[in-house]
């Protein structure tokens, strides 16, 4: 059973354009300019993998490579050719922006999570998923030749569908290209590494970071989001939608008493992760909880970094005083993650675990105060 409308993409950030429709990448000229480099050099390599922090502009530089060479013509060296392109940008009212937009471009095929027969959206990418590629490679050619393959992500592929792509890597067709988008390269095969080139995006920050928001939607950032997401729109996105900022701050009021947490606010955070419905929340929570902790580690050796929420700058300062505390932070932050892991597998009770975490991470701040 293929995607359809209307089932959730596993590309796209709940609440935010799909990243076909974004046809501005801030912050990545780097990246795009190493990508035209090579293009314009005559000898374009088929294959690409776009790595970096999830959010901040992969699966956008990869539909914009999509559609600047399924759009561009090629170079045929006559005298009347025109000039080397400077840019990726493709005007959104050209046919090819159009057809990729409405998903009716035959010189692309985008792979990536299906849904199964009951709607539920896979963990992995199969081995049935890479062998579109064998049909979509025998297809007469369109757009001067040129094919253009979306992976994302390639973390999702098991076993067999990466020895699926591994084999297209190999022995790719004339005018092909395969664009990998990977937040975790490291997973990959080393084959499948060696036979790409790496254009490595960063994150963002300042005047990128604000506009990239702008173009997902989100007009009116609060600091918070700056200074949680690390540099990523896609999650900045998800703590708006989410009230991140707001669980960021309970955290942070939980523990400005110590030696004491604050007993009722801590139950009502954990409360607010349990039950039917919640399970986005619980997920939100443990992200900031894992989050709150490395702040809190990195402030034992750095400093505090520039202050989330109102208060958070003296709690970690306070909390955190010396190296040892970071070194016990960290240790402790790797054990709770551990356990929120288990405990998800096992369905233990979320407002039980969230409780937990906060009871053993009292007990670890104890010792510094």
């Amino acid at each position: 059973m293929s995607a359809s409308a209307d089932l959730p993409l596993p590309d796209q950030i709940e609440g935010a354009p799909h990243p076909r429709e974004a046809l501005q990448l801030f912050g990545q000229e780097h990246a795009e300019t190493a990508f035209l480099r090579a293009y314009n050099s005559g000898r374009l390599h088929h294959g690409w993998l776009l790595t970096g922090p999830r959010g901040i502009g992969k699966a956008t530089l990869a539909w914009r490579i999509a559609r600047f060479l399924l759009a561009t013509p090629p170079d045929d060296g006559g005298m009347f050719a025109p000039p080397p392109p400077s840019s990726l940008d493709i005007p959104e009212d050209h046919p090819v922006a159009r057809r990729l937009r409405a998903g009716a471009d035959g010189g692309l095929l985008v792979i990536r999570r299906d849904h199964d027969d009951k709607g539920k959206l896979r963990q992995v990418i199969r081995v049935d998923d890479m062998r579109k590629l064998h049909g979509f490679f025998g297809l007469s050619a369109a757009g001067e030749g040129r094919r253009v393959v979306i992976v994302d992500a390639a973390d999702d592929m098991n076993p067999n569908a990466a020895n699926g792509l591994l084999k297209a890597l190999e022995e790719p067709p004339a005018h092909a290209t395969l664009l990998l988008v990977a937040h975790q390269p490291s997973k990959l095969l080393p084959t499948i590494r060696s036979r790409c080139r790496e254009l490595r995006l960063s994150p963002l920050a300042g005047a990128d970071f604000s506009r990239a928001l702008a173009q997902a939607g989100v007009t009116d950032p609060d600091r918070a989001l700056d200074a949680l997401s690390g540099g990523s729109v896609g999650a900045a996105i998800a703590l708006a939608q989410g009230g991140g900022t707001e669980i960021y701050a309970s955290l942070v009021q939980i523990f400005t008493g110590l030696p004491k947490v604050d007993r009722l606010r801590a139950l009502k955070l954990a409360d607010s992760a349990a039950g039917k419905g919640n399970e986005a929340r619980f997920d939100l929570i443990l992200t900031l909880y894992d989050l709150f902790l490395a702040r809190l580690s990195r402030a034992g050796i750095l400093g505090p970094d520039p202050e989330a929420v109102p208060g958070e700058a003296a709690l970690l300062a306070r909390m955190a005083p010396h190296h040892a505390a970071a070194r016990q932070y960290a240790a402790l932050a790797q054990r709770l993650g551990a356990r929120a892991r288990h405990g998800r597998a096992v369905n233990l009770d979320p407002s039980a675990l969230v409780l937990d975490m906060v009871l053993q991470t009292e007990a670890e701040a104890r010792a510094f105060l």
